[in-house]
């Protein structure tokens, strides 16, 4: 296949180029086939050619959720987000107890990514938490964190899990970060942390924040806790809710300015009622009541969101003023460096597999590709 005529993104802005596939890898004209690539032609007059999206932190959508532990609710999943865009999945848990995350664990590690969206990780949201900024975190079952609970989980998983969020302010839960560094990327996140003990977390191999400003305290001129660390440790990167609920605009532009498009992860937080209408629906065993783009729990806890992540980038773009390729960046490079899949995913670079998307000059989905192969679309709610 060879795509023309489209505006292409690339790290430095969108360029006017052609990009080559082969057997579902960006390839170089002259190491391509050429029969092949003539036999398929894609004309992009007028349209932004774009990486697919990754999710790194959402919990379902369709009335599924990745806490489920079913095979049926991964791939009802995975259809819904390669429908939107996003073509690379790293679907989050909630806390449960330690038997269900290992279940969850299990089945996706079974999952054979047939259909829809790349089963790329498992973000294992909880149980390692704190009580006090506990969110939508079901507290029966936090705990502290507990090396041989991982190692089990990572094992039913067959080495799936890549992100954990920890609140460091126990003891047990900031040895076991030095202890995990180097086999998961490590996020500080439902933390009640002061500066200086986030301080600690990243210098012991923290390098990533859970849904920035949510489930922490606030960024304060005396006690700037978990997000003026981050600021300080620049390896550290920030993830973003783009929903237009969990974060006001005029903080979302404070965080670019403050952290950078390089260290921004836009993420969609999204539940089991992402694409479906208002209701009542499920979060870890918690009703959520959902009205409009709004999802609560009884006490009125902001519960996730029903935003998926190509709508995030929308948002952001046409609400926010952040310039689309910066957007896009936060969406699809960044996500997968944070979680080590840069190598094959993430942009649309010569060697990577070939998950793009074309939207027209209003955002809209004009094409989802997967390895190459089109994929079908979705109608919102």
């Amino acid at each position: 296949m060879i795509i023309k005529n489209g505006l292409v993104f690339t790290e430095n802005g969108f360029e006017s180029k052609e990009l080559y596939i082969k057997d579902g890898i960006f390839s170089t004209e002259t190491s391509a086939n050429q029969s092949q690539i003539t036999e398929e032609i894609l004309d992009a007059t007028g349209l932004y050619v774009i990486p697919g999206l990754t999710d790194i932190h959402f919990h379902g959508c369709m009335g599924q959720d990745f806490s489920n532990g079913s095979l049926e609710a991964i791939e009802a999943i995975a259809k819904y987000q390669a429908s939107q865009g996003i073509t690379t999945i790293c679907p989050a848990t909630v806390t449960l107890p330690a038997d269900q995350i290992s279940q969850i664990c299990e089945v996706a590690a079974d999952y054979a990514n047939q259909h829809g969206s790349i089963l790329c990780g498992i973000n294992l949201e909880g149980p390692f938490l704190s009580a006090k900024k506990k969110g939508a975190q079901n507290e029966a079952f936090l705990q502290r964190a507990d090396l041989d609970k991982f190692q089990a989980w990572q094992k039913s998983a067959k080495g799936l899990v890549k992100l954990i969020s920890i609140a460091p302010e126990f003891p047990e839960n900031m040895a076991f970060i030095r202890e995990v560094k180097d086999s998961v990327t490590v996020s500080l996140g439902h933390s009640n942390a002061d500066y200086e003990t986030a301080m600690k977390a990243f210098e012991a191999g923290a390098s990533h924040v859970t849904h920035l400003f949510n489930g922490m305290s606030p960024l304060a001129h005396r006690n700037p806790g978990v997000p003026g660390a981050a600021y300080d440790c620049q390896h550290a990167m920030v993830e973003l809710i783009g929903d237009g609920v969990h974060i006001h605009p005029a903080m979302i532009r404070t965080a670019f300015s403050i952290y950078g498009a390089d260290r921004i992860v836009l993420i969609s937080d999204s539940l089991e009622a992402t694409g479906m209408s208002d209701g009542t629906y499920q979060l870890g065993g918690q009703e959520v009541t959902v009205k409009g783009n709004l999802a609560t729990l009884g006490d009125g806890t902001i519960a996730g969101s029903v935003t998926n992540l190509m709508d995030c980038v929308r948002y952001l773009v046409k609400e926010v003023g952040i310039p689309l390729e910066t957007a896009i960046k936060c969406a699809a490079v960044n996500p997968a460096k944070s979680i080590g899949i840069y190598d094959k995913y993430g942009s649309l670079d010569v060697g990577k597999v070939a998950n793009f998307v074309l939207l027209d000059k209003d955002l809209n989905l004009k094409g989802v590709y997967i390895c190459g192969k089109k994929q079908t679309q979705k109608n919102k709610k």
